[in-house]
């Protein structure tokens, strides 16, 4: 498989809530090893999200996080707790245009642009990404074994495509 990068969105696309507006942060593991915030409100990811990056990450893929979020110490402090630090490789995490993620990433990594797939739940990005040749896969309900199958599906089909036009 050509295929080699993934990059995910954090909120709404790892898990089922922006980070810096519906849970209150600092976030910490309870008694019972569940990951709650200030409040003591459990924060759960997607059902399929630790799994998907335990596995992508096992078939040797790199995986990224990109996300806007103002709530920068909240995002990472849940990617740490729900222990999926051991599976990213880059992470670029602040406010601001996913445009500026993606070209810190492409300088960190040395990846093309075209050998990205993004998965994320907002069009705007889809547009922006669009125009600088990042594949990216519109997430309507969070992250699932599905939805990485018609990414991966639709970026080995735009690969077929580039190889016959060449």
């Amino acid at each position: 498989m050509i295929f080699d990068y993934s990059y995910f969105s954090t909120d709404y696309t790892l898990w089922p809530f922006w980070v810096d507006t519906h849970v209150t942060p600092p976030f910490k593991k309870d008694k019972n090893g569940k990951v709650v915030d200030r409040r003591n409100k459990k924060v759960k990811p997607y059902e399929e999200a630790s799994e998907i990056l335990k596995e992508l990450h096992a078939e040797g893929y790199v995986i990224a996080v990109a996300s806007r979020t103002g709530e920068i110490q909240g995002a990472n402090q849940l990617l740490n707790l729900y222990e999926w630090d051991q599976y990213i490789t880059y992470k670029e995490i602040y406010p601001g245009s996913k445009i500026n993620h993606f070209e810190r990433i492409k300088a960190k990594s040395r990846i093309e642009f075209s050998d990205m797939l993004f998965f994320d739940d907002e069009a705007r990005n889809k547009r922006d990404l669009d125009g600088i040749g990042v594949l990216m896969i519109l997430i309507e309900d969070g992250v699932t074994r599905n939805v990485i199958k018609k990414g991966l599906e639709e970026f080995a089909r735009l690969r077929q495509d580039q190889v016959q036009t060449s």
